[in-house]
């Protein structure tokens, strides 16, 4: 199973904000921005369109990793794929996020193995203090949010900073990421109240240069006038 304490950043390749043409490029570009985890989301698509996604990444990623030009590039994240076990099944490296309302934590794992990512949606005290009990031989990470309000889920409440505080104060053993209206502008509030790990998504995505975008955000996260 990854060791994601040294992640930072991750993302999503959101099929909402991303044009099917443009899929390949910003995937590039939060690597290049320095995305330590990717996640490939596609709610609203058939599970054959989902398959196709997933395809041309791992497709692209195993191009990249023959090609000479790898020597000169950023190392490929761990991949992840949101709520579909049996996609996730069909690649040997896949990992899978799921949410509340999702396959349960503990069956997810025993259908994956001990060897994949698996991440789990939390969005209050309880549900976080649950995934703190799962522990390691569960969960690979979790996720609190949605800190802000977030078009990309206008139908959850958020769940605001005080939450990311009271999970930070626990010092859980798992990696948590804070997620849900994140972006650069309110960042270091995030970043203050006691997270080491964020995810943003349209902030970066629909930015001109989602490089760039994604290196200032781990910049603000990582910086020290935003340490608390």
């Amino acid at each position: 199973m990854s060791d994601l304490q040294a992640v930072a950043y991750y993302g999503i390749l959101d099929a909402s904000y991303v044009a099917p043409q443009d899929w390949l490029a910003k995937y590039d570009a939060l690597v290049a921005g320095g995305a330590g985890l990717i996640q490939i989301r596609a709610k609203d698509a058939t599970p054959a369109e989902r398959r196709a996604l997933v395809d041309q990444v791992v497709e692209h990623r195993a191009a990249l990793r023959s090609s000479l030009s790898t020597l000169h590039s950023p190392p490929q994240p761990p991949l992840i794929v949101n709520d579909d076990i049996e996609l996730a099944l069909a690649y040997p490296d896949l990992g899978l996020h799921v949410g509340q309302d999702d396959l349960p934590a503990a069956e997810a794992r025993k259908r994956l193995g001990s060897r994949r990512i698996l991440g789990l949606s939390t969005h209050s005290p309880e549900q976080a203090l649950a995934a703190i009990d799962l522990g390691p031989k569960v969960l690979t990470y979790f996720a609190v949010g949605p800190v802000f309000a977030t078009r990309t889920k206008p139908d959850y409440t958020p769940v605001g900073l005080e939450l990311v505080r009271f999970v930070a104060r626990q010092s859980p053993q798992l990696p948590f990421f804070c997620i849900g209206g994140i972006n650069r502008g309110n960042v270091a509030q995030v970043r203050e109240a006691g997270a080491r790990r964020v995810v943003t998504v349209s902030d970066v995505l629909l930015a001109d240069d989602t490089a760039a975008a994604t290196r200032q955000t781990i910049e603000t996260l990582s910086s020290r006038s935003a340490e608390p």
